[in-house]
This record gives C-alpha cells, sequence and structure tokens, in this order.
C-alpha cells in the first residue's frame, strides 16, 4: 500500500496488515492522510518459531536430502551413508538475530534441544549471552534471522558479514528475504561453504536458479505462520482490529 494506491481509495479509513510485518506498506504516506494501520503481533511467534527450529533440524541432520534419497529409490544397502552424514543439534552454538517475540520463542526451544544460545539486538545489554552482531557470526554453528524488514536491516547481512561465518555454518532465515544479500550467499551457498535453511527470499516467489540443485540448502515456501491455529488467531486479530476502527476506538494493534 503506497502514496500511489492511497490516491485511488480516497475514503480509505484502515490497511489491516493481515502478518506482523508491514514492510509493504506506506505507514508515513497514510499516517499524512489519517489512515489508520494495524498488524498481527503476538499470534506468530510460535508457529515461525517452529519453522525456525524445522529448518535447522532439517539441515544439520539431513532430512530433506534423506527424503530424496528414499523417494528416487537410491536408499543403498549402508544405514549411514556418507554423504547423509549430518551434525549433531545439540552442543550446537546458536546464534538470534533479533531478540523479539520470535527470536525469544526460537531461544526457547533451541535450549529444549540442548543448544548453546547466543543473541544479539538492536540495543546491547549486559547478559553472558549478548553478542554484537559481527561476533555473534563468527561464533555461531546457526545463525537464525528474526529481525523486521527496514531501511537498517534491508540487506545488513551482506557479503562482509556472511564470510564472518564459520566454514560449514547454516544461515536460517524465516523473517524477510530482504534482509539478506541474497547475491552474496547464493555465491556461498554454491561454494559450499555455507549451509542455509530459507523460508524467504528477495524477489518472491522467485527464487535464484541456481539453489535448485544445491544439496546444503533447504527451501519452504514462506511457511513460517502457515499453521491452523496461527492463521485462525491472525484473522482474529485482523478483524478485532477492523472492527475498533468501525466503531471509532483505538485498534488493539495499531502500528
Amino acid at each position: 500500500m503506497d502514496r500511489g494506491a492511497l490516491e485511488r481509495f480516497p475514503k480509505l479509513r484502515v490497511v489491516a496488515n493481515y502478518g506482523a510485518g508491514y514492510d509493504l506498506v506506506d505507514v508515513d504516506a497514510c499516517r499524512e492522510r489519517g489512515v489508520v494501520v494495524t498488524n498481527t503481533p503476538g499470534v506468530t511467534a510460535a508457529a515461525t518459531a517452529d519453522l525456525a527450529m524445522g529448518l535447522i533440524l532439517a539441515v544439520l541432520r539431513r532430512i530433506a536430502a534423506g527424503d530424496r534419497v528414499v523417494r528416487s529409490g537410491r536408499w543403498g544397502s549402508g544405514w549411514a551413508d556418507e554423504p547423509l552424514r549430518g551434525d549433531e543439534v545439540s552442543g550446537a552454538t546458536l546464534g538470534i538475530v533479533g531478540l523479539g517475540r520470535t527470536g525469544r520463542a526460537v531461544a526457547q526451544r533451541a535450549r529444549g534441544f540442548e543448544m548453546r544460545v547466543l543473541y544479539t539486538r538492536s540495543k546491547p545489554d549486559d547478559d553472558p549471552a549478548y553478542r554484537p552482531l559481527d561476533e555473534l557470526l563468527g561464533q555461531a554453528d546457526v545463525v537464525t534471522l528474526h529481525v523486521p524488514l527496514t531501511d537498517e536491516t534491508r540487506g545488513f547481512v551482506d557479503a562482509r558479514r556472511l564470510a564472518l561465518m564459520r566454514d560449514g555454518a547454516c544461515l536460517v532465515n524465516t523473517s524477510r528475504g530482504q534482509v539478506v544479500d541474497e547475491d552474496a550467499l547464493v555465491a556461498e551457498l554454491v561454494s559450499g561453504r555455507l549451509r542455509a535453511g530459507l523460508d524467504v527470499f528477495a524477489n518472491e516467489p522467485d527464487v535464484p536458479s541456481e539453489l535448485h540443485a544445491l544439496d546444503n540448502v533447504v527451501m519452504t515456501p514462506h511457511l513460517g505462520t502457515a499453521t491452523e491455529a496461527t492463521r485462525e488467531a491472525m484473522t482474529r486479530a485482523l478483524v478485532d482490529n477492523l472492527l475498533a476502527v468501525e466503531r471509532g476506538e483505538r485498534p488493539p494493534n495499531p502500528v
């Protein structure tokens, strides 16, 4: 919803975003026009955190690669074929970039898997688990991104920062594809130096063709909130926002 769209709908009163992220809405333009903008935060964290953990497990334990082997009829006689040997999740260091609702939910799940959890966020603190971003990237076996797309975060995981990650480290992204320099990430994945679990891409639904044949990448089609319970909760939150504006009240989730 940009300025051009606002001009086409002069009677528009509210933009009720179906989701927590509202990067596709020109909030400043809406504010200038007196258009209320709402979103549905708080109900998406659990499902997105579940998917992030699923991608971590799928990459480290080679689950998607194993599935392809079985489906293709290429399962050999060995029960631990060398190409399918993965890495332990227990004991691995997880670096969480962004400690909002979803980041905290991921941390809770990761501790259940006995992972060592580090995090970074915009405001430094004295917690021993806190690390500045560049330091976190160099220490983590898995880095998972949970930041909104803003002018500050657009492309902030760039070639320089990807180069800081350990050889064989895994990048998981369930936030927005544009927070990563996709060309730089593709180059690292094609080289085989890094691994990735990706639910989001820079130009959805287009996915870089170079990734299609890679076994060091697990990809899903933006499934972060795609559970029955979460989508129902998002719908309820959206309707509550709309009804509040209709009644002339402050909506529960104003942006």
